[in-house]
């Protein structure tokens, strides 16, 4: 199995991040994209191993020829240091233009009495759907790594204050499946990462992209355990201050076995991850060996 070795914390210390939000408020994003894309991004490429990772993703399961797999590896560098940028940039009040694509399908689940699960991914900038996707009737309940920054979590805290949205923390005691069980009997929404392994080690394997790679089976048991409906949110960055927000149900047959239900999902969700990778191939952001 490939060996998910991510850190799954934000760059810098809580000095930095104080100092990065006071200087959002005044400056305009695009000098700090200038900034990232020019001084940053090279030496991240020349002193870090993602570099050849996403390089052979580009080589391997994209398709690309040399030369565009390593001018789309420093794209896809400079779009994740956007990305980070942005994350800072909502701290500091800054506003994004969104286009929802299939919000009737979250819009209808928060307006039933079950409660239903997001299915996330590392791609694109799924943090802004926290503050745009709410539902007043509904609490949303989202994991997030346990190991993250303080000064990050303490941020999340503050935007999310005057929102309908909690933060379950994934830990290593695996305590944070009782509060997802709690929120779900509640009726509540609970949104999950299904394309990293946090917490529990159980996962399956599946045909993605050209390749073989490993999912955790977590999120898929946290649907078909309850038989609840399932949708998976990709938030893909189209402009410097601009987001696109796919929304889309996923399929599958509460009748039949639970190894077949998790069959099902699970494949409904690698479907549509892998049409965002073919229309987006340069934002996808697991930087660690992904594939068998």
């Amino acid at each position: 199995m490939a060996e998910q070795k991510w850190a799954g914390t934000t760059f810098g210390n809580k000095w930095m991040h104080k100092w990065l939000i006071r200087i959002l408020r005044v400056v305009d994003l695009r000098i700090l994209y200038v900034f990232v894309a020019v001084f940053i991004i090279p030496f991240c490429l020349l002193f870090n191993k993602s570099a050849k990772i996403i390089y052979q993703y580009f080589r391997k399961r994209i398709g690309y020829g040399r030369a565009k797999s390593l001018w789309s590896t420093y794209v896809n560098h400079v779009l994740f240091g956007q990305v980070v940028v942005d994350k800072f940039a909502m701290f500091a009040g800054k506003q994004f233009k969104l286009e929802i694509i299939g919000h009737e399908h979250f819009l209808n689940l928060a307006y039933q009495p079950e409660g239903f699960v997001i299915l996330s991914s590392h791609v694109g900038n799924y943090e802004i759907a926290g503050f745009s996707l709410q539902a007043e009737c509904k609490r949303l309940n989202v994991l997030v790594y346990f190991g993250e920054k303080q000064s990050v979590k303490d941020n999340r805290k503050k935007m999310f204050k005057s929102t309908n949205v909690n933060m379950i923390f994934v830990r290593p005691d695996m305590g944070h499946l009782f509060e997802i069980d709690e929120a779900l009997s509640k009726g509540e929404i609970v949104s999950i990462s299904a394309d990293r392994l946090l917490g529990s080690k159980k996962s399956l394997t599946a045909e993605f992209l050209n390749g073989t790679a490993t999912f955790p089976l977590g999120p898929f048991n946290v649907a078909t355990i309850r038989g609840l409906k399932a949708i998976t949110i990709n938030v893909m960055k189209v402009g410097w201050n601009k987001y696109r927000i796919y929304v889309k149900p996923l399929e599958y047959d509460t009748t039949k076995s639970r190894k077949e239900q998790i069959q099902e999902l699970s494949q409904a969700y690698i479907a549509e991850l892998e049409q965002m990778m073919k229309l987006y191939p340069t934002q996808w952001y697991n930087f660690f060996e992904f594939w068998q």
